[in-house]
């Protein structure tokens, strides 16, 4: 039986019974960072093959937005201002992962002085360069790819793109 919302702590367990139930998603947030030059931020990480944007996982309940921040703070030592969503791909379940849903956000350009000081500041990426978005692309893993590709599309027409694993939906 439903008890009344009017008795607090049997109506707060109700709903942590009904929300215990509910899916958890994996959450990564990745930005297009780019130089004067047009040029996008590309990272290597040590922990897997092939280059990534920079960015990373979430945090249990941290926004997306706050996680790309972050991770730029972590690895990078940047600090970034997210200027506004690019992309959002859901990402089916694969290997041994649950389901997904990645963001890119646009952080906009980084000034020359900036831009040549940045380095990975972890031991998660052993190189951070600024390349042209076609060889970003080419250093990309498929669904990355088709990701970028997507979020350069979204910078170039000021709209947003929905991907379902890698591939736009609408």
């Amino acid at each position: 039986m439903r008890p009344a919302p009017t008795d607090t702590e049997a109506w707060n367990a109700y709903l942590a019974e009904g929300n215990a139930g509910q899916a958890r998603k994996r959450v990564s947030a990745d930005v297009i960072l780019r130089d004067l030059a047009g040029r996008i931020l590309t990272v290597n990480p040590t922990y897997k093959e092939g280059w990534d944007l920079p960015g990373g996982m979430a945090e249990v309940n941290e926004p997306p937005d706050q996680a790309a921040v972050r991770e730029l703070r972590e690895e990078l030592g940047l600090e970034v201002t997210i200027h506004r969503l690019l992309v959002v791909d859901w990402v089916a379940p694969h290997g041994p992962w649950d389901d997904q849903i990645a963001f890119i956000f646009d952080a906009g350009t980084l000034p020359p002085a900036r831009a040549e000081r940045v380095r990975p500041h972890d031991d998660e990426l052993s190189e951070a360069v600024f390349l042209p978005a076609s060889e970003v692309a080419d250093r990309l893993r498929t669904r990355q790819r088709n990701r970028l590709n997507a979020a350069v599309r979204a910078i170039s027409d000021g709209s947003m793109r929905y991907l379902r694993d890698g591939m736009e939906a609408w």
